[in-house]
């Protein structure tokens, strides 16, 4: 095997990666990225003040909230710099013309091409059980080929409900700072703080 490689600093990792995956061929096993998938669910959680049902302003599949998150390539492991948004109004058409995806990108490090691919109806709001409870609530889960998602971002807009009944639509949590509000309704004060997000893979790599 003949691989060029361009003369930039970190190119030993590269290569090292790069015999990794053609050993791992050889012995017949499966080159991550080529023919492996892997689904992610992004769950989240957070500490609920009278507040229940927390989820983006237009629900878990709002086709316009924009789901931010970095991007880990599975080839090399170089970790994307900046977040990645994938919405589901937008679709791509990935290497190959088969099906549509939500993200084509390259690895700027390897120049490995993946793919993400996000599959509605399995989230829901996080509510204020969850939350007592110390749970999470599932989101959105994403098909992802030859890339791994870390790092979500709270970004757009979220949306919560009092015990009152009161509606609390348009809030941003992208700061990174708890939410605070005064339920009239209600006569309490409400508050989302400490709220956090992770991937889990949901299952096992396939042969395609």
């Amino acid at each position: 095997m003949i691989v060029n490689i361009p003369n930039f600093q970190g190119q030993d990792r590269l290569i090292s990666a790069i015999n990794h995956n053609h050993k791992n061929k050889q012995k017949g096993g499966i080159t991550v990225g080529e023919k492996e998938m892997v689904n992610y669910v992004l769950k989240i959680t957070a500490d609920l003040e009278n507040l229940t049902n927390l989820q983006p302003s237009g629900g878990c599949d709002d086709p316009n909230f924009p789901y931010l998150f970095k991007l880990k390539c599975e080839r090399c492991g170089e970790v994307t710099q900046k977040e990645t948004c994938v919405t589901l109004n937008e679709t791509f058409t990935p290497p190959g013309g088969r099906g549509t995806c939500h993200l084509v990108q390259k690895c700027k490090f390897c120049g490995r091409e993946g793919n993400v691919t996000m599959i509605p109806g399995k989230g829901r709001p996080l509510t204020l059980e969850d939350s007592e409870a110390g749970e999470d609530a599932p989101l959105m889960v994403f098909d992802c080929r030859g890339y791994e998602p870390i790092d979500f971002g709270f970004g757009g807009y979220w949306k919560a409900e009092a015990e009152s009944g009161t509606k609390f639509d348009e809030i941003d949590l992208s700061s990174g700072e708890e939410f605070t509000e005064y339920d009239e309704k209600g006569e309490c004060p409400v508050m989302i703080s400490n709220f956090r997000a992770s991937f889990s893979v949901t299952k096992k790599p396939s042969k395609v």
